[in-house]
């Protein structure tokens, strides 16, 4: 396994940052680590990267202890942390060629690597990276990590921020560097870029929720779906929460998805109770759950255990 983690935990103060973290990442694979702000992912990544140290558990990176070998796991990794961190002063190609220097390495070297996504770069390659745009500077980031061609690569939140062609040509980037043998650790705030990934862990508070395929997820989840819409969305929400039959209720784009109580509960019945309380336009079907849902109800799920 090229990332082995151990009942890792970690606290700041009273802050308990992650609980009881284990999980394994096989060579090659492109593993998503989902959650939202404040779930613990960079505080994971800062361990796995020898940043941080954990306290307690133990954690392996292309087979070496991040404790006790940390300056063979800074060779063989790279690491894109989620705030653009080069030197804004210097060029395109200048950090470029910094990054390579540092890790005994030239452009020349393992142009290879980089070449699909520095030709989309290069003709800014005299502009400071301060005057990027986003996507841009994304670019750059994700081929100062790959300069020295690392075992294993680490990405946190590289999509955050930047607009959506952008992201979808960098996740078209990370499959192309999976096919080259990279092992490829990267979290996100997106549920929909969890759906890219050969396994992904759901986290929330510092603890995983779940980790497995995101189909195999997605086919798990236990209950019926519906979505919901009338004229008055939130009145819709209050009326939803004061529900009896109300298993959970949250937005999801223009409309709730609405989960029931029990095993025999109908759409009908949501359809009955809302023309009861003079809803008008009322829509409501079923649907199919997605990767958002799943993580919403073992949220809850974890909350109601705690």
């Amino acid at each position: 396994m090229d990332i082995i983690l151990e009942n890792i935990g970690k606290s700041y103060k009273q802050l308990k940052a992650l609980e009881h973290i284990s999980f394994e990442i096989r060579p090659g694979e492109l593993f998503g680590l989902i959650g939202p702000d404040g779930a613990g992912k960079t505080t994971l990544f800062r361990i796995l990267t020898t940043l941080l140290v954990q306290d307690k558990g133990h954690a392996s990176v292309a087979g070496y202890d991040v404790l006790k070998q940390y300056r063979e796991i800074r060779k063989c990794v790279g690491y894109m942390p989620g705030r653009f961190s080069l030197y804004q002063d210097l060029t395109v190609e200048e950090n470029l060629s910094f990054f390579a220097a540092v890790f005994g390495a030239t452009i020349t070297e393992n142009y290879d690597l980089i070449k699909d996504i520095y030709v989309q770069i290069e003709p800014f390659k005299d502009r400071r990276a301060g005057k990027l745009s986003g996507g841009m500077k994304q670019k750059l980031a994700l081929c100062c990590a790959l300069i020295h061609r690392p075992k294993v690569l680490f990405l946190d939140e590289p999509t955050t921020g930047v607009d959506p062609v952008s992201r979808k040509e960098f996740w078209e980037m990370l499959k192309h560097l999976q096919e080259k043998g990279i092992t490829i650790l990267v979290s996100t705030p997106y549920m929909d870029e969890a759906e890219l990934c050969d396994r992904i862990a759901l986290i929330t508070e510092g603890k995983i929720l779940q980790i497995n395929k995101p189909q195999t997820i997605v086919d798990s989840f236990p209950r019926k779906i519906y979505k919901v819409r009338t004229s008055d969305t939130y009145r819709l929400i209050q009326d939803l929460k004061a529900y009896p039959k109300t298993h959970s209720a949250y937005p999801f784009g223009e409309y709730l998805h609405f989960i029931g109580n029990g095993e025999h509960f109908k759409g009908d019945d949501l359809i009955h109770f809302l023309e009861g309380k003079d809803h008008l336009q009322i829509e409501v079907f079923e649907t199919k759950a997605t990767i958002e849902d799943s993580f919403m109800d073992l949220s809850r799920q974890t909350v109601r255990n705690v």
